[in-house]
């Protein structure tokens, strides 16, 4: 992601956040945005495992 777009990204999920929010709150909130655009990343990179394989490691 380009870096304007991320400042973007982070300010707008800042100001989503309800008047009572906490810093934590906002922490919690930009990891998971972080590691939703991770996992974007490695899909589109083919980084990532496949629903069988993801079931047959948790079987074993």
């Amino acid at each position: 992601m380009e870096t304007p777009q991320v400042k973007n990204e982070i300010v707008r999920a800042i100001q989503d956040l309800p008047e009572d929010a906490t810093v934590e709150d906002a922490m919690e909130r930009l990891y998971f945005l972080a590691k939703i655009e991770r996992g974007l990343e490695q899909s589109e990179s083919d980084e990532s495992i496949s629903h069988d394989e993801i079931k047959a490691r948790f079987l074993r």
